[in-house]
C-alpha cells in the first residue's frame, strides 16, 4: 500500500524521472544524427516527447522501485565514417545530457533565493524546489549507472570501442549475460555503495560548486 509520503515522493520523483530518461535517450538521437544516422530520427525518437521513449515495464519500475529505464534508441553504426568512434560518441552523449541536466538543476537551485519567495508562491516554489533537488540526484544516479561497462548498458558501448578490436569482440559476448549481471548488481545491494562512492560525492561537489 502506498502511504501519503510514498504518494508525495512520487509525484516528485516521477516526473524529474521521466525529463531524465527523456532528455537520454533524445541525446543518443542527436548524436546519431548528427553523425550520419538517421534510424533513430526516422523512427520518431529525436524528439523530446516522452511518450516516444517510454519502456512500459521501466515506467512502472519507477513507481515500484524508484528507478526506471527507457527504450534504447535504435543506432546503425554502418552509417558512421568511423564507426567505433562514432559508436563512443553516441552511446557517452546520453550520459552526458544526464551530467549537464543535473549541473543546470543545481544551478537554479543554488541561484534562486528560495527562501525569499512570497508565501503566496510557496505552492509553487516548495514542489519546483523539490523536483530540482530529486532532479540532480536522479541525474546523477542515471549517468552513473549508464556508465557502468555491463552490456548492454552505454558503458559497455564505450569500453568496447576503446577496446583492441580482439579485445571488444571477446568483451562483445558478455551481452546475452548483461541483464543478468545488472540483476545481480541491485539484489547483491552493491548499488549502495555504488551510489556513496560516486553519486554522493558528485551531488556535493555540485552543490559547492554553485556556492
Amino acid at each position: 500500500m502506498f502511504n501519503l509520503a510514498s504518494i508525495r515522493d512520487l509525484t516528485v520523483l516521477v516526473p524529474v524521472f521521466l525529463l531524465g530518461l527523456t532528455i537520454h535517450e533524445y541525446a543518443h538521437a542527436w548524436a546519431a544524427n548528427r553523425l550520419g544516422d538517421p534510424t533513430a530520427r526516422l523512427e520518431g525518437r529525436l524528439t523530446l516527447n516522452p511518450l516516444a521513449h517510454l519502456d512500459p515495464i521501466g515506467t512502472v519500475a519507477i513507481f515500484l522501485i524508484h528507478f526506471g529505464w527507457a527504450r534504447p534508441v535504435p543506432v546503425d553504426a554502418r552509417y558512421f565514417k568511423n564507426p567505433r568512434r562514432d559508436m563512443i560518441l553516441v552511446s557517452a552523449a546520453g550520459p552526458a545530457s544526464n551530467l549537464l541536466l543535473a549541473v543546470a538543476m543545481a544551478f537554479v537551485l543554488t541561484a534562486v533565493p528560495w527562501r525569499a519567495v512570497p508565501p503566496e508562491w510557496h505552492w509553487l516554489a516548495i514542489p519546483v524546489g523539490s523536483m530540482l533537488e530529486a532532479g540532480v540526484g536522479a541525474n546523477l544516479v542515471l549517468m552513473v549507472f549508464n556508465l557502468l561497462p555491463i552490456p548492454p548498458l552505454d558503458g559497455s558501448r564505450v569500453l568496447s570501442g576503446l577496446l583492441p578490436l580482439r579485445q571488444a569482440l571477446a568483451f562483445s559476448r558478455l551481452e546475452p549475460s548483461g541483464f543478468l549481471l545488472i540483476f545481480l548488481l541491485f539484489v547483491s545491494g552493491l548499488t549502495r555503495p555504488l551510489y556513496m562512492l560516486t553519486v554522493s560525492p558528485l551531488r556535493t561537489a555540485l552543490f559547492g560548486l554553485w556556492g
